[in-house]
């Protein structure tokens, strides 16, 4: 059955997903009520109803000692969130948990992989302690944050947000650039991640100012134990002359420095392309003639946000300057499947292996990107936020939904969604429309619906005793009236009218 999200994140807005939450703590039937909480968040009620159904408990007779303990005590309904998996979720159960993790098994060019899971090239990916971390937490690999052989000495503040009503972050900005440390000391952080864990995956992100640089630096990460190079063609914070996003903007310079790459190494190659290009394929293209076995994107937008109206200045400010810098999080994911499903749906790049990241948050997150054809996603801004635990609620939702949709393997979906793509509207059908729904029992009267329709919309909606009446003649069936009511009280309707 298809499942819409019953319990939503704007359910438990006052929670703040704590480190060692007291709910848990307190909890007399040892619930964990963290763990369950945090499912919900990243969109894993599902499996969070499997969990509790599997304990054979109930928060029913409970005084909610965990209300009590919680840090923000009287503002999450922790008991009501529970009895509301028990009693919503579990009754339409119909998957029970996975004994395993096998259907996450994959392989990166070949080289096999425990999951799809990577760190991004970032900050979360610099030094020997944070990839440790990180592989201890879960994840299969890292892209390590861009190796480079020049001074990298970084502004303070570098970062900057854009929050949702619940505080969570849905835009990020950045000014960092890359690696702080010298080569020979990212070296021995490659041999020392390989020495204590050779099952996982490191991906070395690098950049040169040469076709002599960016050879010597693949060739020097292969022999300190890197699994794969991912070259940076796309960095925003590094623009100057052949660098970053400026490589990643040319398609010369893109097979130019991907070819140097690849005669140093024998391991695979991945070009990461930037965003900030009206199409992708052409630099895509460029990158195979190279030689590249792959691609990684998006790199993160460039962008400028938050300026301040009483002093005029824009976030992160650096001694009252700011600058263009890259933009990533939740929000730049539909821009990220764009690009993913072009080059998913190319034919000129058919076969490479694709490594798709922006914006990815959940296990659904994931999927959308996977369904247009990466074979692994790359995530960094979530974990800046939330922290690499964020790796048990990514397993263990893609985990549930592939044994719920009876798949083998993560392999098996990649790419599912391409033959439903088209990269122009001109082929969409045009003679019919989908009316909306009401439910009348849920709606409050707001008119919401009435408004937007008729200051957005096509007027076809009127209120009549605080309820919304709609006028078929009027109505296109655009559907701004589902997204706009604040209940989910309109929805589409099943049938297809002809045009008159």
């Amino acid at each position: 059955m298809q499942h819409t999200l019953i319990i939503k994140r704007g359910d438990m807005i006052n929670c703040v997903l704590c480190g060692n939450a007291p709910c848990s703590e307190v909890c007399p039937k040892k619930l964990n009520p963290a763990k369950l909480l945090r499912s919900i968040w990243f969109d894993g009620e599902l499996h969070a109803g499997a969990i509790l159904n599997e304990t054979k408990k109930t928060c029913t007779d409970c005084d909610a000692p965990c209300e009590k303990a919680c840090l923000r005590s009287g503002l999450v309904p922790i008991k009501k969130l529970l009895n509301r998996l028990q009693n919503e979720i579990i009754p339409i159960l119909d998957t029970p948990i996975p004994t395993n993790e096998d259907r996450l098994k994959t392989d990166f060019c070949g080289i096999p992989l425990e999951n799809p899971f990577f760190l991004s090239s970032s900050v979360v990916a610099s030094n020997y302690d944070t990839c440790a971390r990180a592989f201890d937490a879960g994840w299969a690999g890292v892209s390590f944050k861009t190796i480079c052989n020049f001074e990298i000495h970084e502004t303070s503040p570098r970062f900057a947000a854009i929050r949702a009503e619940s505080g969570s972050i849905v835009g990020f900005k950045n000014i960092e650039q890359l690696s702080d440390h010298s080569v020979e000391e990212n070296m021995e952080v490659f041999r020392q991640l390989k020495r204590d864990y050779p099952k996982k995956f490191i991906l070395a992100s690098i950049m040169g100012t040469n076709d002599e640089e960016w050879e010597r630096l693949a060739k020097t990460c292969e022999d300190n134990g890197a699994d794969a190079i991912e070259l940076n063609f796309s960095c925003p914070n590094m623009m100057d002359g052949n660098l970053g996003s400026a490589i990643g903007e040319c398609p010369d310079l893109v097979e130019r420095f991907t070819s140097a790459s690849k005669k140093g190494v024998s391991i695979p190659v991945l070009a990461k392309l930037t965003p900030n290009v009206s199409s992708m394929n052409i630099m895509a293209e460029a990158a195979k003639r190279g030689g590249a076995d792959g691609i990684a994107a998006i790199n993160t937008i460039k962008s400028i946000m938050q300026i301040d109206p009483e002093t005029y200045f824009s976030a992160p400010t650096v001694k009252n300057i700011s600058a263009v810098g890259g933009y990533s999080g939740n929000a730049v994911k539909p821009i990220a499947l764009r690009f993913i499903a072009e080059l998913g749906i190319n034919p000129n790049i058919k076969g490479m292996y694709i490594s798709g990241m922006g914006g990815i948050e959940t296990w659904k997150d994931a999927l959308e990107f996977m369904l247009l054809g990466s074979h692994s996603v790359q995530v960094t801004t979530a974990v800046m936020q939330y922290g690499y635990r964020i790796i048990d609620d990514l397993k263990a939702g893609l985990n549930y939904y592939l044994h719920k949709k009876g798949f083998n393997n993560v392999n098996d979906i990649v790419g599912l969604s391409l033959p439903y793509i088209s990269d122009t509207t001109d082929i969409l059908e045009r003679d019919t429309i989908i009316y909306p729904k009401f439910n009348r029992k849920t709606c409050i009267g707001c008119g919401r619906c009435q408004i937007s329709c008729s200051d957005g919309g096509h007027q076809a909606i009127r209120m009549e005793n605080g309820r919304p009446i709609l006028n078929p003649q009027k109505c296109l069936g655009c559907h701004l009236c589902v997204l706009v009511c604040p209940t989910h009280s309109i929805t589409s309707s099943e049938k297809r009218v002809t045009k008159k």
